[in-house]
């Protein structure tokens, strides 16, 4: 039945279901994994790099973390061509703003304008949904560090920690009962972020090609954006690995001596 009606965007179902959209939503399910965590101190975004090849140039290499403004960063799910149209756009609008105002996009206005433009792209005959979930990451003088996540049909929100793509379920799940809404260092939620990642991501064994990692924090005032090092990352992981050793030891110990 649905065959009838999932041709066109513009057309509803008898359900009231718009089936080009949901199929969009699809597609970002298989897509790589990106997570947010906001921290008292910062924001961080980390996501899953499926394009790893050895002859890639690292240093003009970025797949799946964007620098937008000099207060705002993006993370991408789904087909890398449509975000990076989106990604133009968001930075266009963000420099039309500055040279306006003087001053730097609050977040949310930046989310809800690239929103506009996608649910527009739901509503008109001859268009598509771009195929791609966005995490931004941001600060602005009015609420701080923020965390929002726009999807195909133009919706968006703001979250405290929240995942897409692959396996985010899962990953959300692990947020949820992991995650303290309050006191939450930067250091503390890379270390989140390593450990939600390594049990969510479908590989045997978390390296520092697989995951790109950034973080926005303030510096005086004004914001600094970090795409982390492949050799920070690294870093990272071998201290979870570590810590998880030590904790599956400590286990085995007490299972024994309770056994005793």
């Amino acid at each position: 039945m649905s065959r009838l009606y999932d041709s066109r965007t513009t057309i509803f179902s008898p359900e009231g279901r718009l089936y080009q959209v949901e199929y969009a939503m699809e597609a970002i399910g298989h897509a790589g994994t990106c997570l947010g965590i906001i921290a008292e101190d910062g924001v961080l975004l980390a996501a899953e790099r499926r394009n790893v090849h050895k002859l890639l140039d690292e240093g003009y290499f970025s797949d799946k973390i964007y620098k937008l403004h000099d207060n705002m960063a993006c993370s991408v799910a789904g087909i890398t061509s449509d975000a990076n149209v989106l990604t133009n756009e968001l930075r266009l609008i963000a420099q039309r703003y500055s040279l306006q105002y003087q001053e730097p996009i609050p977040c949310e206005q930046l989310v809800s304008w690239l929103c506009d433009i996608k649910q527009a792209y739901t509503q008109y005959g001859g268009l598509r949904p771009f195929g791609v979930s966005i995490l931004y990451m941001g600060w602005d003088k009015h609420y701080g560090f923020q965390l929002y996540q726009s999807d195909p049909s133009g919706n968006y929100g703001g979250w405290k920690a929240t995942c897409i793509g692959n396996n985010s379920s899962a990953a959300i799940s692990m947020l949820k009962q992991e995650y303290k809404s309050e006191g939450v260092k930067l250091a503390e939620a890379m270390k989140l972020a390593v450990k939600v990642l390594s049990k969510s991501l479908d590989i045997t064994k978390l390296t520092h090609e697989k995951v790109e990692l950034a973080t926005l924090t303030r510096d005086g005032n004004s914001c600094k954006i970090t795409i982390m090092t492949a050799t920070d990352v690294q870093k990272l992981i071998d201290e979870y690995e570590a810590d998880e050793a030590k904790a599956s030891a400590e286990k085995k110990e007490k299972e024994k001596a309770s056994k005793s």
